[in-house]
């Protein structure tokens, strides 16, 4: 980038003040264009009719604001693989259950599986005060528990983002009551390819901390900054992109469905946010094998039981060279490589054949 600025500046110095002119009210122009295009977007977004409603699921345990629904279908066998889905503390449940065609959960329930999901929900008075241990080796190991009283069978554990670290950490906590663990787009080395991320963050320690005693929670409009300033283009691209689909395709609902869910962010309790800051991205305690559940140092190479891995290509929130390393520690791991982004790989058009239907066959296998 700091070449093409040369020969620009090259070029626009060999030419004369009229075709600066001309250049600057272009640019001006072009800048006014892609402007309205961003704001006929976000219009366009806040008027469209679609409204998430999918048929209720049942509740199958709960404690404080933690939640576990019960997936299974009505012709569930009775000795159908159990499966217990772990999402991110940061985003809400649903992007697994987002709509009809976008559901991993309902996808492996029609396919014979028994799916249960844990929900998070957003901090209440007493999760504001949790620690990941509070989450892992309290709620998380009873959730599992729930699983393992209603079906009999130890169920395979799938993680997503953030969530597959809780995940792997209870599958190494509980190896006798885990089947299998899946982790999709986990994150792991966070300072492969963002060493200046780290610098970053502990520049910001002070202030950031500050601003969480103070409130008692990482408060969603600050997490939901740091996810956009991956990519700060981002927003304009894809709202400008919006306002050329037809209001009433298909396209333009999922947009719309993944675009509340977005925007649907939860805060995270104080002393989560200050280990997953503080601890993860500034001090990458996972990868050096410093990040401790209930005393205990969590260490992919103690995992023994069968493990797959999914990693999207086009991934910018979990690039893949943070995600890879827990496949060459993880025992036996399998890894699989995807072509779709972040969200993309539970969302878009290729979920099922890429993702949904692999990691069913995955889990078939495994819990033979």
């Amino acid at each position: 980038m700091a070449e093409a600025g040369r020969s620009l500046s090259r070029s626009l110095a060999s030419v004369g003040p009229e075709a600066l002119k001309r250049f600057d009210e272009a640019l001006a122009a072009e800048a006014g264009r892609r402007h309205e295009a961003f704001l006929a977007g976000i219009e366009a977004y806040r008027h469209h009719p679609y409204r998430r409603a999918m048929p209720p699921v049942p509740l199958a345990w709960s404690q404080g604001t933690t939640r576990l629904w019960d997936y299974r279908a009505a012709t569930c066998p009775a000795d159908a693989p159990p499966v217990l889905v772990v999402p991110s503390l940061i985003n809400r449940a649903y992007i697994l259950d987002l709509s009809p065609k976008r559901s991993v959960m309902r996808y492996l329930a029609e396919k014979g599986l028994a799916p249960f999901l844990v929900d998070w929900d957003a901090p209440g008075p007493e999760e504001r005060g949790f620690t990941l241990t509070d989450y892992i080796a309290g709620r998380l190991d009873a959730a599992l528990d729930r699983v393992v009283a209603l079906t009999g069978r130890k169920p395979v554990v799938v993680g997503y983002c953030m969530g597959g670290l809780l995940a792997l950490a209870l599958a190494q906590r509980r190896p006798d009551s885990v089947a299998g663990l899946v982790l999709l787009a986990t994150p792991f080395d966070f300072l492969a390819g963002r060493e200046s991320n780290a610098v970053l963050m502990r520049a910001l320690a002070k202030p950031l901390g500050e601003l969480i005693a103070a409130a008692g929670v990482a408060p969603v409009d600050m997490l939901q900054s740091m996810f956009s300033a991956l990519d700060p283009g981002l927003a304009a691209r894809k709202f400008a992109a919006f306002t050329r689909l037809k209001p009433k395709s298909a396209k333009a609902r999922d947009f719309v469905a993944l675009e509340d869910w977005a925007n649907d962010g939860v805060d995270l309790a104080g002393p989560v946010a200050r280990e997953c800051l503080f601890d993860w991205y500034a001090e990458n305690s996972p990868a050096e094998g410093r990040w401790l559940i209930a005393g205990r140092a969590v260490r992919p190479e103690d995992v023994t039981i069968p493990s797959l891995l999914m990693v999207p290509h086009r991934d910018r929130i979990v690039p893949p060279i943070s995600a890879l390393p827990l496949a060459e520690r993880l025992h036996g791991a399998k890894l699989l490589m995807l072509s779709g982004g972040h969200v993309g790989m539970l969302t878009g058009p290729r979920a099922k054949s890429d993702v949904y239907g692999p990691l069913m066959r995955w889990i078939r296998r495994v819990a033979q």
